[in-house]
């Protein structure tokens, strides 16, 4: 999945948060729902705009983030 192809940045909306391209959703509030458990099927149902591969792009971009980036936890 190349997740670039679905997902934006762009300084004039969302404060140039990483949003699904083409809309003001922004790829944490998608993360943050599946975290907290809502479902993939709840959240296309809250965003009718969004399709299972936009879901996908999400998590692709996150994968990328965890694979690139350490956040040292605490003991």
């Amino acid at each position: 999945m190349n997740w670039q192809e679905h997902l934006t940045v762009d300084p004039q909306i969302c404060h140039g948060r990483i949003c699904i391209r083409g809309t003001r959703i922004m790829v944490s509030v998608l993360l943050d729902n599946l975290a907290a458990g809502v479902s993939p099927e709840d959240i296309l149902h809250s965003y009718p705009s969004l399709t299972p591969t936009h879901l996908q792009a999400a998590l692709a971009y996150a994968a990328a983030l965890a694979r690139d980036r350490i956040i040292p936890l605490s003991a």
